[in-house]
């Protein structure tokens, strides 16, 4: 991991305990499932929200307030709201998007899930998220979350992330792999 990177992770990593542990004190684990969810939503859709999260430019001060009446419009608990007013004063908005993604794995953690990061080549249909699901408990032990892209280079097959293992059943891998050995034979 690069420094720069090491470090955001760190930023975020402090903030979202932080908020967490408040949240959870305070039995709003819930509601702040909910906040992150929407957050996640709205920096998606936004380019302007992504910018004012990144913006040299803008004071502490108009990013705080930009930030806080987002929070008051978005209705967010006082826990996340309070947390990014503080993230603002701090110039720490651009950590914004690894503190959602902390988050949410604090809080699957917190209720014995995890989630599977699954790119397939298309669109899985619900009958086989649920079986992959199922499968995937066996394995790990935990109720898993599927968190399901496409990536149509894949040609068929999937690559399945859960924590730190990776299984790869692409055709594209395995094309590739049978590159390299012919590569290797002649």
């Amino acid at each position: 991991m690069s420094e720069p990177a090491s470090i955001s992770s760190g930023i975020a990593e402090r903030y979202a305990t932080a908020i967490f542990e408040i949240s959870k004190e305070r039995k709003t684990l819930d509601k702040l499932e909910g906040n992150i969810a929407d957050l996640t939503a709205i920096l998606d859709d936004s380019a302007e929200l992504r910018d004012l999260i990144h913006s040299p430019v803008l004071s502490r001060e108009e990013q705080s307030n930009a930030i806080l009446a987002i929070a008051d419009k978005m209705g967010l608990i006082p826990v996340m709201r309070n947390g990014l007013g503080v993230m603002a004063e701090k110039r720490r908005l651009f950590v914004l998007p690894q503190l959602l993604i902390k988050l949410r794995d604090m809080i699957a953690d917190h209720n014995g899930e995890v989630t599977a990061e699954v790119v397939s080549a298309k669109a899985l249909t619900k009958a086989q998220s649920e079986k992959l699901a199922k499968t995937l408990k066996a394995s790990v032990g935990k109720d898993v979350n599927i968190s399901a892209t496409v990536d149509e280079s894949l040609i068929g097959g999937l690559i399945v992330k859960v924590g730190s293992k990776m299984i790869d059943t692409s055709i594209r891998s395995r094309l590739n792999s049978l590159q390299n050995a012919m590569k290797e034979v002649g």
